[in-house]
């Protein structure tokens, strides 16, 4: 969830809490009001009919009026000191009315009267349920104006955070020296301009760093290399070797090969990890599997093994031409160098997948070892550097491919997918 998003959630959440205490206060306070008005009605009526009942009953006669809503008549009750004032409910077309009700008795030339004084709140009611609405129209429209002001001025205010992260989300190995963080009127997020700023020059220092120390040991490491596997092949020509001499160069050719082989292959993990190959277009993996069969067909021949290809269509990535290369020839040799003598050999693709099968002596490979450094296939054979599909995982991750295994019927299936 966004943090726009987040923060108008609890301030509308607080907002309606606020706004429902302030919604029952004003209705218990203007409902009070009310009733005091009634009351101070009532009793200035009750008011009205004493002094008009002391001027009618002076002459000792007796006064007695019945009405729905006001009812006076003698009575042996003793005097109250004060009215009681209450609220009443009578039945009114299947309807509850409410009523504000005063009760008192009063001695009026000797005589004790009943007065009871009843005021409707018909009108009260629907006065306060219009109140209500028009209260509750108020909040809403108050809350609904609030919350577009504030995500206004929120998404005002957080722009130059978008800004800084838009340009992280963009950024690139190669193209981090170009990107700047500018100076906002917001001074948090000028301070955190200021640290990526920092950040970006000494990401771009070590990238500087770490491509000038990939591009030395590329041409010093393969200088000696060659020399040395030079040398040896000189010695091995010599006649004078006795068997376990020659036997021990060998040996010594041999691991100079994988040495020399296993330095290229880190070089070129190194090389992807820090995008120095920046893809200039698209590249269809179906033509690049294409060539590699032909070139790999005497080994295949030689294996005799059974090979199926289903190109249905183009597989298009975008991929700088080396690291096709690569991709497509570590999964396709892979399949090759591990396969069994008359084994099968498939590929085929869609639109979106790109599947290379084979068979095995091996059964199923440890899929969390299976594309690490040094911990796939490289026990099985002694020229493997250990390398091709960690630089195949490296290759898919870095380029918006995902690649997956699975063991199936005495099956190797490795699949690339495109990730949208």
């Amino acid at each position: 969830m966004r943090l726009l998003t987040k923060t108008t959630l609890y301030f509308l959440l607080a907002m309606m809490v606020l706004l429902t205490i302030a919604g029952f206060l004003l209705f218990g306070q203007f409902n009070k009001q009310l009733n005091e008005r009634a009351d101070k009605e009532l009793m200035y009526e009750e008011l009205q009919w004493v002094n008009y009942l002391e001027a009618s009953t002076f002459n000792g006669s007796r006064f007695l009026l019945q009405t729905p809503e006001l009812l006076i008549y003698p009575t042996d009750k003793a005097v109250t000191q004060f009215p009681q004032l209450s609220t009443t409910y009578s039945n009114k077309s299947n309807a509850q009315i409410p009523f504000r009700e005063l009760n008192d008795v009063v001695n009026i030339n000797g005589t004790g009267y009943q007065i009871v004084i009843r005021k409707s709140q018909e009108q009260k009611l629907a006065l306060v349920t219009n109140i209500i609405t028009i209260v509750l129209l108020v909040f809403v429209g108050l809350l609904i104006a609030i919350l577009i002001f504030n995500w206004i001025i929120s998404k005002r205010l957080w722009k130059p955070f978008q800004n800084s992260l838009s340009k992280i989300r963009n950024m690139g190995l190669p193209q981090v020296a170009t990107v700047h963080f500018e100076q906002t009127g917001t001074k948090e997020f000028t301070e955190l301009n200021a640290s990526l700023n920092t950040m970006v020059t000494k990401i771009h220092s070590d990238y500087e760093t770490m491509k000038q120390f990939t591009e030395d040991a590329a041409h010093e490491m393969q200088t000696p290399l060659a020399v040395a596997q030079t040398k040896l092949e000189l010695l091995l020509q010599d006649s004078n070797l006795t068997s376990p001499q020659t036997e021990a160069i060998v040996q010594a050719t041999t691991a100079l090969n994988r040495l020399s082989k296993l330095n290229q292959s880190l070089l070129l993990l190194a090389k992807i990890e820090n995008q120095q190959y920046e893809a200039t277009g698209k590249i269809n993996l179906v033509e690049i599997a294409q060539k590699y069969l032909r070139l790999f067909d005497e080994i295949i021949k030689e294996k005799k093994l059974s090979l199926e290809t289903n190109f249905s269509e183009s597989f298009e990535v975008k991929l700088h031409p080396f690291l096709a290369d690569s991709l497509v020839s570590n999964l396709i040799g892979n399949a090759i160098k591990y396969n069994v003598d008359g084994g099968r050999l498939i590929i085929k693709n869609d639109l979106n997948k790109f599947w290379i099968d084979n068979t095995s002596a091996a059964g199923a490979i440890n899929p969390q070892m299976l594309f690490k450094r040094f911990g796939s296939l490289s026990q099985t054979k002694n020229n493997s550097t250990g390398l091709g599909l960690a630089i195949v995982k490296r290759i898919a991750d870095t380029h918006q491919l995902s690649i997956s295994y699975r063991f199936e019927n005495a099956m190797h299936s490795f699949c690339l997918r495109k990730e949208e």
